[in-house]
């Protein structure tokens, strides 16, 4: 009995990412009707307005994934929309309680910010119709990267809380070493697509680990030196963690050598011991980490115990968005935004926010895995390092896992340079999912040309 072959088409998942997305939607209005109850006891009259705006950006990001990547990854969207909302809320709280209203606030520019980003977004999901274009560009993204971490060194740059990591023009403040991060992953991928049986079977054993060649390392070493060097002189240490758990993490995927990992460790651990000898901005921070509730530590830097003792005050199930009091910790829509949300919603609260970071790292690795090119599974781990170590260094640095850093939590913080990052770090990450969902072309035998007929000739 002959059994007819069917072909299973892998699902587009538009239908579903529409629902999730319009739930998403539907969580953020309730939370944005709950603050402006909490605060003035009535719903807000321009309850649409202002939500609608929103509904509309998810909804333009969501058209353009069925008519230029109709395969994408249908969870990605909803999660980074549901970020995005929560944090909007949460500023919109924060203005409230320090009287502006929303037409004067800090959450009408996160807001204006967003629409930028996701205009960013849809013209590279348009633009870029093959994420291994960028390979062409490896080099190019390596030298760029480093143009932008060093534009801060310039006239250009601006001091903020110690750490000259701004470029002032006019009005505008942009961060240039958030672009980096995008940059230096399309760089690391390119390079060790290439390079990547050298570095993990060519070299010398010393002490059972393998070490590389130096023409081999050495591109990927002065890269990461150079930067690790611009930003240590810019006292940016949080992008320094950043870009330096990319390169190792990078690398292992690359070479699936665990010794990378310990090497990494115990270079970070080195580069760290010798920075904290010289640099006084890092001795502080040290000292907020290991001795927080001291007099000195108090004085110093008394926001991490403020943003503590407010997560403490929320317990299990939080104040209530709109009955705690964030606003005494420093900061608390910006570097402190996660201690604000801790206060308000409780342990249950960021425990829910941690998952939905979890989920779009999860959703961004099983697209690296579903790729069939080496150069688009190494940038998709990359960029999805990138959001991960960006979280666990924000999260860690606020609750005293890590030193403090000066890193902003994605899609939530207040902040225009992460915002137009991140939601173009989602746009290729959603360009490269509908290439690892998207099914192989079938094979036709009637396509092929018919085999050439041999003629024997004297």
């Amino acid at each position: 009995m002959r059994r007819a072959i069917t072909t299973i088409t892998p699902a587009r998942g538009r239908n579903v990412e529409l629902l999730l997305t319009a739930l998403a939607i539907g969580v953020v209005i309730l939370a944005y009707v709950n603050v402006t109850v909490a605060e003035s006891g009535e719903i807000p009259p321009d309850l649409l307005g202002h939500t609608g705006i929103l509904a509309a950006i998810a909804l333009g990001v969501h058209l353009a994934l069925r008519w230029r990547a109709s395969y994408a990854d249908p969870i990605i969207l909803p999660i980074a929309t549901l970020l995005n909302g929560i944090g909007l809320v949460m500023i919109h709280r924060l203005d409230l309680a320090a009287g502006r209203d929303f037409s004067s606030g800090l959450a009408l520019r996160q807001l204006i910010w967003t629409g930028i980003g996701v205009s960013i977004a849809l013209v590279v999901l348009v633009a870029l119709r093959d994420h291994r274009v960028l390979r062409r560009y490896t080099y190019t993204a390596g030298l760029a990267a480093l143009v932008f971490i060093a534009l801060p060194l310039t006239p250009f740059g601006h001091s903020v809380y110690g750490a000259k990591i701004w470029i002032k023009l006019g009005a505008f403040t942009f961060q240039p070493a958030e672009v980096a991060k995008i940059l230096l992953a399309v760089f690391f991928a390119g390079y060790l697509v290439q390079t990547r049986d050298m570095l993990a079977l060519a070299g010398r054993k010393f002490l059972g680990i393998t070490f590389p060649r130096a023409r081999d390392l050495g591109p990927l070493a002065i890269a990461w030196l150079a930067a690790a060097l611009v930003l240590v002189l810019e006292n940016d240490f949080g992008t320094t963690l950043l870009i330096f758990g990319l390169f190792v993490a990078m690398l292992y995927v690359a070479t699936e050598r665990i010794s990378w990992i310990v090497l990494g460790l115990l270079t970070a651990a080195a580069g760290a011991l010798v920075v904290y000898q010289f640099a006084s901005h890092v001795q502080t921070r040290v000292l907020c980490w290991t001795d927080t509730f001291s007099e000195e530590g108090m004085e110093q830097c008394g926001q991490i115990g403020t943003g503590i003792m407010g997560m403490a005050a929320g317990g299990i199930s939080g104040t209530g968005l709109g009955r705690g009091r964030p606003w005494l910790t420093p900061l608390p829509e910006s570097d402190f935004i996660f201690t604000s949300l801790g206060e308000e919603l409780g342990l249950i609260g960021v425990f829910a926010l941690i998952m939905l970071y979890a989920l779009l790292v999860e959703r961004g690795l099983r697209s690296a895995i579903g790729l069939r090119d080496g150069f688009g599974k190494l940038l998709a781990t990359g960029l999805t390092f990138v959001l991960a170590i960006q979280v666990f260094v924000v999260i860690g640095g606020v609750t005293r896992v890590i030193p403090l850093t000066g890193l902003t939590l994605p899609f939530v913080a207040y902040g225009g340079s992460s915002l137009l990052t991140n939601w173009t770090l989602v746009a290729i990450l959603l360009r490269i999912s509908d290439h690892a969902r998207r099914p192989e072309p079938e094979f036709d035998p009637a396509s092929m040309d018919a085999p050439t007929q041999v003629v024997k000739t004297r």
